[in-house]
């Protein structure tokens, strides 16, 4: 199979995490979704657009042999003005006509990059209001490489925990603290897919090193989330080699994100060891 994933159009940058183009080649394939926090648009040519709607653990979808997908995946928080809050959608898997009444254009170009740029172009005719700038603000507080508490993000938005949790649950379709556990997760994802090595921590190399990183309390703490929200390990999901996933996806543009505010991060101790 043979999948290829981009940053949006950067007019985009704000709803949108990352874009792709997946095929299929002459048997069918066994595609596993994971949790990333926000919903995605799937668009195979001259099929039912669908929609993934948030998950909070692994979905499998038998893809058939010779497939073209062009696909969207969207920010926490900022998914397409749905009728329906996004509790209603979690783990599930619909045509996209069923819940938003229309698909974004009535028929794709045959060329999957036209298609996609078609689709982007969609988008940023229907994005004008923009997303709920108080639960997108809570998603980017909630992102590894700053820890936190949900309590002191809702605090900090002048919110109470309550408010935050049924807002999140109504433009996110989690609950903050389950959000924040995805978004980890994520981050973990990018320092290996990036092969990113550790911080060098006595005694802490490879996966264990980057589940510190990442934020969690110990190698076990990251497998035992790997299972609940992927349903394997990271050997079995990642393989040998912290550079890819098993499969040898390339995924840059999904966890530049991710990469870029661990940066930031870092650069802002070094600026204020400095």
């Amino acid at each position: 199979m043979d999948y290829v994933e981009r940053l949006p159009d950067p007019r985009l940058g704000d709803v949108v995490r990352t874009v792709w183009i997946q095929r299929t080649g002459p048997a069918d394939h066994l595609h596993r979704h994971l949790p990333t926090g926000g919903v995605e648009l799937h668009f195979p040519l001259g099929g039912r657009p669908q929609l993934l709607g948030p998950l909070t653990g692994p979905a499998l979808e038998l893809i058939p042999a010779r497939t073209t997908i062009v696909g969207i995946r969207f920010h926490p928080g900022t998914a397409p003005p749905f009728p329906v809050a996004l509790d209603e959608l979690v783990d599930q898997r619909l045509p996209l006509a069923e819940v938003w009444g229309h698909t974004l254009v009535d028929e794709l170009p045959a060329t999957p990059e036209y298609a996609l740029a078609a689709l982007q172009t969609q988008l940023l005719q229907r994005f004008r209001s923009g997303p709920d700038p108080l639960v997108r603000a809570a998603a980017v507080a909630l992102m590894p490489w700053q820890p936190t508490t949900v309590d002191a993000v809702a605090n900090r938005l002048a919110l109470s925990a309550s408010q935050l949790r049924r807002r999140c649950l109504h433009t996110v379709g989690t609950t903050p603290k389950v959000l924040q556990r995805i978004l980890r997760f994520q981050g973990f994802l990018a320092l290996a897919q990036a092969g990113v090595a550790p911080s060098g921590r006595r005694g802490l190399d490879g996966t264990a090193g980057l589940a510190i990183d990442a934020g969690y309390a110990d190698q076990a703490h990251l497998s035992r989330e790997c299972v609940r929200l992927t349903g394997l390990t990271p050997t079995q999901l990642l393989g040998t080699d912290l550079d890819r996933c098993a499969c040898g996806h390339d995924h840059a543009g999904s966890y530049e994100p991710f990469l870029a505010g661990m940066r930031d991060l870092f650069k802002s101790r070094a600026v204020a060891r400095a």
